[in-house]
């Protein structure tokens, strides 16, 4: 269903499709994300394959995507978001906290993954950050992200990775979060002088998102989170 389809883009409004299986569960949600004035829920699916039909038409800036889903499922649309190269960025909302499909979805190109009994604060918080370019990560999920680095063999990090002074504050800013307009201030350069260190951390690091750098970076004992 596209509850706005019909309707023009209303400027400065962060534009939401929600994937989610259960209807109740669905419109409660948009609902919830309705309340708040730069938030524009532009649809909502109930399986994987109509997600991904959505995300195509409408282009959202964010998705909040159950894993749990007929058909295909939620780390199999991200993995074909990422496929296609959509400019939507995922946010993982779903009651699954199990190893397995933390680092699935991570790996995946998931944004961000919070659990479904996150506050509606920290949801709200999390759909700003991801839009403006930011990863977020509830403190479990970071956890176990750790974890599943440490367990990697030490020889699969990446060798001989050297980043410039510049480039290695760049990651730091990038590992907290930030987007890069944040990071462009914090270091007090252009917008494109950050989009270019991000490009060449990304060739670097031989990732193809934020969330890949950041475990990455971690692993290669570039950062610390």
């Amino acid at each position: 269903m596209t509850p706005d389809a019909d309707r023009p883009p209303r400027p400065g409004r962060i534009r939401i499709v929600v994937v989610d299986d259960h209807p109740v569960v669905r419109e409660g949600l948009v609902a919830m994300l309705q309340t708040q004035a730069d938030f524009e829920v532009v649809g909502e699916a109930g399986s994987g394959a109509e997600g991904l039909t959505l995300i195509e038409q409408l282009s959202p800036a964010v998705v909040l995507l159950d894993l749990e889903l007929p058909g295909i499922d939620g780390v199999a649309v991200l993995k074909q978001l990422r496929d296609r190269r959509a400019s939507s960025r995922v946010i993982v909302f779903t009651v699954f906290d199990t190893d397995e499909r933390i680092i699935s979805a991570v790996e995946a190109g998931a944004a961000g993954y919070l659990l479904k009994g996150a506050p509606r604060s920290e949801l709200f918080a999390a759909i700003r950050v991801v839009e403006r370019g930011g990863s977020l990560l509830q403190p479990l999920v970071a956890s176990t992200v750790l974890r599943h680095v440490a367990r990697r063999e030490r020889d699969d990090a990446a060798p001989g990775i050297s980043l410039t002074p510049r480039e290695r504050e760049v990651l730091g800013l990038l590992v907290r979060g930030k987007g890069n307009k944040e990071i462009a201030a914090a270091l007090g350069v252009t917008e494109r002088t950050v989009k270019f260190h991000v490009s060449a951390i990304f060739t670097k690091l031989g990732v193809a998102n934020r969330t890949e750098a950041v475990t990455r970076a971690v692993h290669a004992g570039l950062v610390k989170l």
